[in-house]
């Protein structure tokens, strides 16, 4: 059997179905509990020979002072050859919430330097609406891998690099919060956080992107990302914690904007160290 080679920004749940038995693929879950939304629970089930990819606790950097902080290759390489990545691995990476926290995962591993990694359109609300099989979740013996990290620098962008493109306009940022916390006209969710915006962002709430739990048509993704941004811009993406704002780089890079970077800490970030 060939080896898997993904070359699209998401694959469907009919394709994953289609190629649950290559050697190469490797189903991984990266749901998260959403902050403004936390009593949701986890499902209990998962698409077959799933493995857990740990967002919070295991790929994020615990002893950083913000949620979800961007880990060093070191941490991501020895985590990612425990779940069995090599470095043919045909990921496809998906959530419980349909596209959440599974673009983060997405965007995290190409940060890393593996391109080979699709994110699951409707993730797994859409696979279980499609009809296909389920399994209960369990923990199993997986074979090390060989995947070894290494951070493509600009896909990433850090406090003082935002500041500066913020005070010089040199990049759009542009935030995927919903209008109401980016006008704010409602509170953050995280307690204590103050309410704001980096200066000189706009607002693109990445449910604009979604029919319920699955991605817009692409020509209407692409047609939200015009009304903003040329092509040649240069653009940082913003959220509350650098989760959703990956689901807007999942859609630039289908629209076919090349010049992208998410910032890591988000708003959590700029709201404690920035007071106006």
């Amino acid at each position: 059997m060939s080896k898997l080679l993904i070359k699209h920004p998401t694959v469907s749940v009919e394709w994953l179905f289609n190629h649950l038995n290559n050697d190469n693929l490797v189903i991984l879950d990266g749901s998260i509990k959403k902050v403004v939304n936390p009593s949701l629970g986890a499902s209990e089930v998962q698409i077959p020979s799933t493995r857990f990819f740990d967002l919070k606790d295991v790929f994020s950097n615990v002893s950083a002072p913000f949620p979800t902080t961007f880990p060093s290759e070191e941490q991501f390489t020895k985590e990612a050859q425990k779940l069995g990545i090599h470095t043919d691995s045909a990921i496809v990476v998906y959530d419980d919430k349909g596209i959440y926290s599974s673009a983060r995962v997405w965007w995290l591993f190409k940060a890393m330097g593996h391109d080979n990694v699709a994110v699951l359109d409707g993730g797994l609300p859409e696979w279980i609406k499609s009809g296909y099989k389920t399994e209960i979740k369990a923990k199993t013996t997986i074979k090390k891998g060989n995947f070894v990290a290494k951070y493509k620098s600009g896909l990433m962008t850090f406090f003082d690099e935002v500041k500066e493109a913020s005070e010089k306009k040199s990049h759009l940022i542009i935030d995927a919060r919903s209008e109401a916390r980016f006008k704010c006209l409602e509170p953050e969710p995280r307690a204590g956080l103050r309410m704001g915006t980096i200066p000189n962002s706009m607002n693109l709430p990445y449910e604009d992107l979604l029919n319920e739990n699955k991605l817009i048509p692409e020509q209407a993704i692409e047609s939200k990302f015009h009304k903003v941004a040329n092509k040649e811009d240069k653009l940082i993406f913003s959220c509350g914690s650098g989760i959703t704002a990956c689901v807007l780089a999942l859609g630039a890079s289908i629209s076919g904007y090349e010049n992208i970077s998410v910032y890591d800490g988000s708003w959590t970030e700029w709201g404690s160290l920035v007071n106006d």
